[in-house]
């Protein structure tokens, strides 16, 4: 199936899969287009392309809530066949289940979990279990700093239902033995950003807080962190880790600067969801939550995972 790019458009930017007679419609609402989720949109264009007979296209919710419930309301007014959201902020599934639940059509939840404990039928999530990611990181980490020491945690978007996850999760590997002795000095969020990474390390540093560790929600506040880091000659005392195993991460690991990171399989995910909305048009049955499993990347095994995201 030939993938076919349109010129952006002043409500999203869409990619098109050239439809066939009686195509099966599929409409996604991203909630951005950053490094992340375009792996995750890589993921649901490729296995859409080797789907016969399969309309998919993309929406870039450009990180505003309105625009992407709009975009929804939009896909139900047409009257598409499934939905797939990766939300802009996990607070508004309630209404986004709402309404697809209402209009009949089914709807799938892909890499950030809906803040619905239970879903209603034809609707799933499809990612990865973030009880998981910030668990592996900080049980590596307490393992490198030897159960003790002073840990910065860098958060993602308070909004979203991973950041608050994998927060909680450095939290309470803390709290257990072998890993009392480690204590957090510094958190705040840098939005998933490299950039403010980069600037929220370099605040802590001219504050004077002392750390061991950098224990950060994604590879791109890692990655910044270690830039402020070099910039003060401070990166060989302090161990940073980071999630996601992104390619720019696993380039610092193998230069010795990033310790710890966690592979989310973006790819699988987005092909996952994709795969589940066809299901669930067909009628066939999906669970209601479908796991792609985290996995803990060293330096050890850093090869396994080169060119996966």
């Amino acid at each position: 199936m030939r993938i076919r790019l349109l010129p952006v458009a002043a409500v999203c930017a869409c990619l098109w899969l050239a439809p066939s007679a009686q195509a099966q419609r599929i409409a996604v609402s991203v909630a951005n287009t950053g490094p992340w989720l375009s792996l995750v949109s890589r993921g649901m264009t490729t296995y859409a392309a080797s789907q016969k007979g399969l309309d998919l296209k993309l929406h870039d919710a450009q990180d505003d809530i309105s625009r992407q419930l709009s975009q929804i309301q939009n896909f139900i007014a047409q009257k598409v066949d499934a939905i797939i959201v990766v939300t802009v902020d996990t607070q508004a599934t309630p209404r986004m289940t709402q309404l697809a639940s209402a209009a009949g059509i089914p709807l799938v939840y892909v890499n950030h979990p809906p803040a619905e404990g239970k879903l209603p039928p034809k609707v799933v999530f499809v990612g990865s279990d973030e009880t998981d990611s910030g668990t592996l990181q900080t049980r590596e980490v307490c393992r490198l700093l030897g159960g003790k020491g002073r840990v910065a945690v860098m958060i993602g978007d308070l909004s979203n239902q991973s950041a608050i996850q994998r927060t909680q999760d450095v939290k309470d590997v803390i709290a257990k033995p072998p890993c009392q002795a480690m204590k957090i000095v510094a958190e705040q969020s840098a939005d998933w950003s490299r950039v403010k990474g980069a600037n929220l390390m370099t605040n802590w540093i001219t504050a004077g807080i002392p750390v061991d560790a950098v224990i950060a929600n994604n590879d791109e506040m890692a990655i910044g962190a270690i830039q402020a880091l070099k910039a003060a000659r401070k990166l060989d005392t302090v161990v940073v880790a980071g999630i996601d195993a992104t390619q720019d991460a696993l380039v610092a690991m193998k230069a010795g600067e990033l310790k710890v990171t966690v592979f989310q399989d973006a790819i699988g995910q987005g092909r996952g969801a994709v795969d589940a909305a066809l299901k669930l048009i067909r009628g066939q049955p999906v669970p209601s939550k479908l796991w792609v499993p985290f996995e803990l990347v060293t330096p050890v095994n850093i090869d396994k995972y080169l060119g996966k995201n």
